[in-house]
């Protein structure tokens, strides 16, 4: 096994790590990973984000489901517009955007380079949710409220955002889920790794009509992913979530602007 293969490996366990401390984020090191490690295309690579963060968080799901911490009434609100317009971003959409977009001088702004920069985009979007400082939670005995239009509307653009750059959308789901249905933050955590399984493993069943995929490579990285989800709940008892989303946030951003000078000077 070389070098960059064992570094892809350990990138796998630590988007998993990341997923089940902050519940959400994995995709935000999968996209980066698969590209500029392993030397995927970025549609390839958006499309096994979701199913390496799909499966990730549909394990964390499960195990924080024992714990009596997902809202099942929210969950469903939210995901199924996010799954519709996830599959639809990836079965129609993406596979409809021309190769070659525009011209900027000489610099030819193609579809691969497109996503890579709007995924940068998003990435610094996610990394000024988790830097700022936030309220306090809801209290854990406040009674849930649903704001049906505003959740669903919440759910469609996730989906759409989900679809284009294979982005779990946890750093908006999260925030979504606090201020919308006014869940405290363990649960909105727990509840955003549910929706973030099943509207990405939908997203990527769009895929599989379209690409070729290695299944081998792609069932041996979510294994590795799925190995640091375990680690990121179990370490979860023991750190400050709220230190680690900032330090999180402050490597996220250093992340989009590595990209986007990557684009831009490839």
């Amino acid at each position: 096994m070389e070098l960059v293969d064992v570094l892809g490996y350990m990138a796998a366990l630590v988007v998993g790590l990341v997923l089940g401390l902050v519940g959400g984020g994995g995709s935000i090191l999968t996209v980066p990973v698969m590209v500029y490690l392993l030397g995927y295309n970025p549609i390839l690579a958006t499309a096994y984000s979701l199913f390496v963060v799909g499966v990730s968080a549909l394990v964390g799901a499960f195990r924080n489901m024992q714990k009596g911490l997902v809202d099942f009434r929210t969950a469903i609100v939210f995901a199924i517009p996010a799954f519709i317009a996830v599959y639809i971003t990836r079965k129609f959409i993406i596979p409809a955007i021309p190769d070659s977009l525009t011209n900027v001088g000489e610099f030819v702004v193609t579809k691969d380079i497109a996503i890579m920069i709007f995924f940068a985009v998003i990435m610094l979007l996610a990394s000024f949710s988790m830097i700022r400082s936030k309220k306090g939670d809801p209290d854990e005995n406040e009674e849930v409220q649903y704001n049906y239009p505003l959740i669903v509307i919440e759910g469609l653009a996730v989906g759409v955002l989900t679809g284009l750059v294979g982005a779990g959308g946890g750093f908006l789901i999260i925030p979504a889920l606090v201020l919308l249905a006014k869940l405290p933050m363990k649960k909105a955590v727990a509840t955003s790794l549910l929706i973030i399984a099943i509207k990405s493993l939908i997203g990527f069943i769009g895929d599989v009509e379209n690409l070729q995929i290695d299944w081998g490579f792609l069932l041996s990285f979510t294994a590795m992913s799925v190995i640091g989800i375990f680690l990121g709940i179990w370490l979860g008892g023991f750190i400050d979530g709220k230190k680690l989303k900032k330090a999180f946030g402050w490597f996220v951003l250093g992340m989009a602007f590595y990209i986007i000078f990557m684009e831009i000077s490839a």
